[in-house]
């Protein structure tokens, strides 16, 4: 990629909010640092309970990308949740797992994308394009 699509991204990403939902310190910070070289907003919760309480809460994110797995409440039902209470931010699964069998399922709970984690910033650069088209 040459440097002028990235600053064209970086410059588009700044006042975008985001949120990572993942239950793992490591992932959490690999992706924290990833979208942070893209001026985004950041917040980071570590279950898909803590996600949804913050949108019962008011919160509103552009992006949401959400691990599948997770204590407390999972990926899945966090995403059915949200959807349920009208919440239309881009929601991005992410997974360890590589069956396309649980992927469509984690997709059918009302993913608009899904990538396997950690994301790279190749990915994070198509999704906020993507993200930007549709704002």
């Amino acid at each position: 990629m040459d440097s002028s699509s990235s600053m064209s991204v970086n410059k588009s990403g700044k006042g975008l909010c985001v949120l990572i939902v993942d239950d793992d310190p490591v992932i959490q910070r690999i992706h924290n640092m990833l979208l942070s070289r893209f001026g985004l907003e950041i917040q980071v919760v570590g279950n898909g309970k803590e996600a949804v309480d913050l949108y019962r809460a008011g919160a509103s994110f552009h992006l949401v990308f959400r691990d599948m797995e997770m204590p407390i409440m999972d990926g899945p039902n966090a995403t059915r949740q949200v959807r349920a209470m009208g919440v239309n931010s881009m929601i991005v699964g992410m997974t360890s797992h590589d069956q396309d069998s649980e992927k469509l399922a984690f997709m059918a709970a009302g993913l608009d994308d899904c990538h396997a984690k950690p994301l790279t910033v190749d990915t994070i650069t198509s999704l906020l394009q993507e993200l930007n088209k549709k704002h």
